[in-house]
């Protein structure tokens, strides 16, 4: 049974289960230093060094580990170094967007080797669209002319109430007993993996955005709702029962408008992509004017319609992202104050908008928060946009998959 057969079976144990643990260890290792000697792993693991030369050696012969020959940095006697061979396992990552899905696929190496943004797709709560977005993903796989079984998991991200652990999604596709990450494995025949879509998102901006050497972040997806990342000591925060980062649904208005979630004043139902696509219609309703009537209908009227306008000069837009980004503002400047964050990164479509919503997002922050707290926290836009969804997915499948752990 080789090491990835092993990751995947249930009725390992004694020194196979060992060893491979300690493969598993090798693995991660090499992940993140990329290549290293049989010495410095052996001092990293408190193991032998013929212990180490033995799986080092048993990895290789699976191909998973290459000798890459003699150190060019090292001196005295020169050692070898190894590291992995990354086409020897690949990671998918599924972002599903209310309109759109976006999936990559990563190597062992964390390279992106196959990424489809923007296909078509429609998220309803039925097992129709569960059958479709299925769909989109086989087509993906057949695509990219990967075997089927150097696949080794797939992470898909929703948005909504999720529980990675036990692979429940509460808000959408939750139509029977069976876990939706079981009800996937056993249609793509695939390891699978769920997490809510701004916790993956936080997760790729953390490893692969903007985040530089921060370990507590929060990260605002700012979509038609707007959910939360938390991360804390480098580590993502999700509360007792996984549903942390509940920030749209912050009661912070006196108002009878009902969200999604059922409950009324909550953040989202004035201060979120669906709040400004509503505003922006009933403003056309009353005799407003906008650029985007000159060519729609204002029923057809989207929220990234609104977005380009925003970034094509359109005042009506323009005042209502800024009358948007103020509430936001409002509500991060309550985060800032209650968990004092060295960095707040801004992804998801509104943030495209630049400085249109990162200035009034600013001034709330100035006027509502302590000024001795939020001089410490930095805000940013995210680098990744919308690839961060499908780089966070990947990457944290992969880690969980290898109990990958970052210090």
């Amino acid at each position: 049974m080789t090491f990835f057969e092993d990751l995947g079976a249930e009725n390992v144990s004694g020194v196979a289960y060992k060893n491979n643990s300690i493969k598993k260890e090798i693995v991660g290792i090499l992940s993140i230093s990329s290549n290293t000697t049989i010495s410095e792993l052996s001092k990293q693991l408190k193991l032998s060094v013929p212990k180490v030369t033995n799986l080092i050696n048993e990895l290789i012969e699976e191909g998973l580990v290459k000798d890459f020959g003699k150190s060019t940095t090292l001196s005295g006697r020169k050692p070898n170094v190894y590291g992995l061979v990354p086409t020897s396992g690949f990671f998918i990552g599924v972002d599903v967007k209310h309109n759109h899905v976006n999936i990559g696929l990563i190597d062992l190496n964390k390279q992106i080797v196959a990424i489809s943004e923007n296909l078509p797709y429609k998220l309803d709560n039925n097992r129709e669209s569960l059958e479709e977005l299925c769909s989109i993903i086989k087509s993906f796989i057949k695509k990219t002319s990967v075997p089927r079984e150097k696949i080794l998991a797939l992470g898909l991200n929703l948005t909504g109430r999720i529980n990675y652990k036990t692979g429940y999604s509460y808000s959408f596709f939750h139509f029977s007993e069976k876990p939706l990450s079981k009800y996937l494995e056993d249609t793509l025949h695939i390891k699978t993996f769920i997490e809510n879509d701004s916790r993956a998102m936080a997760y790729g901006e953390f490893m692969a955005g903007v985040v530089k050497n921060e370990k507590n972040v929060l990260f605002l997806n700012l979509d038609y709702g707007i959910g939360m990342g938390t991360v804390i000591n480098g580590q993502i925060y999700y509360g007792k029962s996984g549903f942390a980062g509940e920030f749209g649904h912050l009661p912070l208005f006196d108002n009878e408008v009902i969200c999604q979630c059922g409950k009324k004043g909550c953040l989202e139902t004035e201060a979120s992509g669906r709040a400004l696509t509503q505003l922006f219609a009933q403003k056309i309703k009353n005799g407003y004017t906008s650029s985007l009537t000159n060519y729609m209908q204002p029923d057809q009227i989207k929220l990234k319609n609104i977005i380009e306008a925003v970034n094509n000069d359109d005042v009506l837009a323009i005042d209502l992202i800024a009358e948007i980004g103020e509430k936001i503002g409002r509500g991060i400047a309550l985060l800032i104050n209650l968990y004092n964050p060295e960095l707040i990164v801004l992804g998801g479509p509104l943030s495209q908008t630049n400085d249109y919503i990162l200035l009034p997002i600013k001034s709330a922050i100035n006027k509502y928060s302590l000024n001795l707290v939020n001089t410490d926290t930095q805000i940013k836009l995210s680098v990744l946009q919308e690839k961060a969804g499908v780089i966070g997915a990947c990457l944290l499948v992969r880690d969980r998959l290898l109990d990958i752990k970052y210090a």
